[in-house]
């Protein structure tokens, strides 16, 4: 069993965070209007594959292939 973590969105993430999310986590952090609160990510694991939601909606996750994949949480994960 993993157990998840939360962190603030333009802080590093936690070791827990696989470096193979980092890139989109922050590509997703530029995107952030500029003056408001800084949103925080939760990260769980589905399935052994990390999954990394931002209080905004937004999913950086691994799919089945080995691919990150940006969604929002509104979005049909098998469409």
């Amino acid at each position: 069993m993993q157990l998840g973590t939360r962190w603030t969105a333009g802080e590093q993430p936690p070791a827990a965070v696989p470096q193979e999310l980092h890139e989109q986590l922050a590509a997703v952090e530029r995107d952030l209007p500029p003056g408001t609160p800084a949103p925080r990510w939760t990260l769980t694991w589905l399935e052994g594959r990390p999954v990394a939601e931002l209080d905004t909606g937004v999913i950086v996750t691994i799919d089945r292939t080995g691919a990150v994949v940006v969604r929002h949480d509104d979005e049909d994960e098998f469409a």
